[in-house]
């Protein structure tokens, strides 16, 4: 074997091994990737089934209901739309009605999502800027700045 094609040999066995690892990662990747939805996205755009997913919104006033078994069932709106969500485990401290939430879950129906994480806002003012964004395109007429404090 030459100089010369022991040379492409190793080039080529080089791109091959690269293209695979590149292959590797983005699957990996793709399984980790959890896509953002409003209430009124869900309801625009179905995720598929048994896909990871992250609901935000406001919890609904009055929705709360703790269970005896450890389960906890709320709605969750972007004034335009509403979820109910289903979780089991202990809830955030600043978890309540009124107040953003980000549940992490699948979807398990037409309206209802089965939660494994629940994350709570940390400032009665702040607003994360996925549920801002969200409830701005929801409901027109409230004024909600992306990440800042409103008023």
């Amino acid at each position: 074997m030459t100089r010369k094609r022991r040379r492409l040999y190793t080039l080529l066995l080089a791109l091959t091994g690269l293209g695979v690892a590149t292959a590797l990662v983005l699957t990996a990747f793709q399984d980790e990737l959890v896509f953002f939805y409003s209430p009124t996205d869900i309801a625009a755009n179905k995720p598929a089934p048994g896909r990871a997913i992250r609901l935000g919104g406001m919890v609904e006033q009055g929705s709360v209901q703790k269970l005896p078994d450890g389960v906890t069932k709320f709605r969750v709106t972007d004034t335009a739309r509403t979820i109910d969500v289903t979780y089991k485990g202990a809830l955030p401290d600043l978890f309540r009605e009124g107040q953003g939430v980000v549940a992490e879950g699948m979807l398990a129906g037409e309206s209802q999502f089965n939660a494994r994480t629940i994350l709570a806002k940390h400032d009665e003012r702040y607003m994360p800027p996925e549920i801002a964004k969200s409830m701005k395109k929801a409901d027109g007429e409230q004024q909600h700045s992306t990440g800042t404090l409103l008023k």
